[in-house]
């Protein structure tokens, strides 16, 4: 296998092959394009980004700076937010679903180096696969490591280093991450009845009230 394969099988591989440092050069072409645009180039932004990543859905939104190793190793869903100084290490595929959230300075890290300092020496890494589902938030500051997968209706607290799988419908928060509690049917209805004032508060008056 070439390293590049072994790379994306999970496999021990040396990142100095002459076509993975190509494919870092562009991603670091891109994503620096990127970075110089302005707000007004949203559209720009959009045709770097689809050319980027493997997959990005609608209503992609990255606030600048953002950096990433391959980018080709990223799937993202849609009505996907980066805040600022986001970062994913894709040395292994990275999978993010829809309407996911992701706070400031959220990182991403698929890559691993072994345990033994030789090996280290030999220029020898590896990574394994990060999944994000659906309807996920996570709070800024937050590393996700190596082989992990975030379920569905999550919520990560900031600052949290998230080194096991989380299971869907939960907030968890911590070093390391652990679930905290299941989010409940009194959540949604709090937000539910929140989101309603707000309509009714922000809603604007018919001819008939403004009368």
């Amino acid at each position: 296998m070439t390293e590049k394969e072994r790379m994306i099988n999970g496999q021990l591989y040396r990142a100095n092959d002459d076509q993975l440092r190509a494919d870092m050069k562009h991603a670091r072409v891109l994503t620096r394009l990127f970075n110089q645009t302005t707000e007004e180039q949203q559209a720009y932004r959009r045709e770097l980004t689809q050319e980027l990543f493997a997959k990005s859905g609608a209503d992609l939104y990255i606030e600048p700076p953002f950096r990433t190793d391959y980018g080709c190793q990223t799937t993202i869903g849609e009505h996907v937010y980066m805040n600022y100084d986001c970062i994913i290490i894709d040395v292994a595929p990275v999978t993010i679903g829809n309407h996911v959230f992701f706070g400031p300075r959220v990182s991403l890290y698929t890559a691993g180096h072994p345990i033994t300092a030789q090996e280290r020496r030999d220029d020898l890494e590896y990574g394994h696969e990060i999944t994000i589902g659906d309807d996920v938030w996570i709070g800024g500051n937050t590393v996700v490591n190596p082989g992990v997968t975030i379920g569905s209706n999550v919520v990560i607290g900031s600052g949290s280093i998230v080194t096991k799988d989380i299971p869907d419908n939960v907030i968890a928060v911590g070093n390391p991450c652990r679930v905290l509690r299941p989010i409940t049917s009194d959540d949604h209805a709090y937000w539910a009845q929140e989101k309603a004032a707000y309509f009714a508060a922000t809603a604007e008056p018919t001819d008939e009230s403004s009368e």
